[in-house]
């Protein structure tokens, strides 16, 4: 195995430890606690999970946390209303609201009705467009931690080959537009991209986000390429016996390292990045309420 193996949770801890610094400065400088505030409707596990770890995160760095948990069965009415009360409450500069949502709600129209000042998500129509439009936005935290994980690992970005393989709203299209930012000279792939291999063979820089597990194998690395691999997926381990499972990414991890010069291991590398920002988007979206200087390093 030839590649560094980029370590996202290192990373993330450094990440964290920055905001922290942060936030105690805007406590005893400025007598304001940064609070983000989490919407959960039902009771899926994975998102139970992902919520309880946002909230301890949140009190760690010594933010304020707010967590809502709302009925599976609760109506676009009340929830919006709930935005609306979070949007107008001081003590709150982040709301997120925990997708996927039941299918009776309108994730649309829920995420854009978040104040884009407090959308620490970055999936508000007017965040998207400003993103796009190379103006200071809120930046969707995926996105962001593989950006900063990109600028820590190369420094600068300028004049390199980037291939993005996906093309979603939340992961593909807006890494694409910050790597533009950052000067690179960007491809966006997907499943109907003619000569995918040949595309992804001439990348310095290859984002894989497409939700397929192991779709990249290593002969679709350039040498010497860096790979962020987005991917999250759970396949069958035989191997281990008992029907048992094991997360993998959307490259397949052992080839593409043999050819890489660093790659982003599943899991360990890009998840704990994605908290990681959400804080540092509560604390970018707190100092900009405020009329604050920003914390270095942590915006796109």
């Amino acid at each position: 195995m030839g590649a560094q193996i980029i370590d996202g949770k290192a990373f993330a801890a450094k990440v964290r430890g920055q905001v922290a610094a942060h936030v105690a400065r805007l406590k005893a400088d400025h007598g304001i606690t940064p609070g983000l505030a989490v919407v959960l409707i039902g009771e899926d596990p994975a998102s139970q999970v992902y919520v309880r770890s946002k909230g301890k995160m949140t009190v760690e760095v010594g933010m304020a946390s707010f967590e809502h948990k709302l009925d599976l069965d609760t109506s676009e009415t009340d929830l919006l209303a709930l935005i609306g009360q979070l949007n107008a409450d001081l003590k709150v500069h982040g709301i997120l609201v925990q997708l996927p949502l039941p299918k009776h709600l309108d994730e649309d129209l829920v995420i854009n009705s978040i104040d884009p000042a407090k959308d620490v998500d970055g999936f508000h129509i007017s965040n998207v467009g400003l993103l796009g439009t190379g103006q200071k936005s809120m930046v969707p935290c995926t996105p962001l931690g593989c950006l900063m994980m990109l600028r820590e690992h190369h420094g600068s970005l300028s004049g390199m080959d980037a291939v993005v393989i996906g093309r979603s709203n939340i992961v593909g299209k807006p890494m694409a537009q910050l790597l533009l930012g950052d000067s690179c000279t960007v491809t966006i792939a997907h499943s109907r991209t003619k000569n995918l291999p040949d595309v992804v063979r001439r990348a310095d820089i290859v984002v894989a986000a497409v939700g397929r597990a192991e779709m990249v194998p290593g002969d679709w690395i350039k040498p010497g390429a860096t790979v962020i691999d987005v991917g999250i997926n759970r396949i069958d381990a035989p191997e281990k016996g008992d029907g048992k499972t094991q997360l993998v990414g959307d490259v397949h991890f052992d080839s593409c390292a043999e050819v890489a010069g660093a790659i982003t291991p599943v899991p360990g590398g890009v998840g704990p990045m994605t908290i990681a920002c959400l804080l540092a988007n509560t604390v970018t979206a707190c100092c900009r309420s405020h009329g604050v200087d920003e914390p270095e390093g942590l915006t796109a």
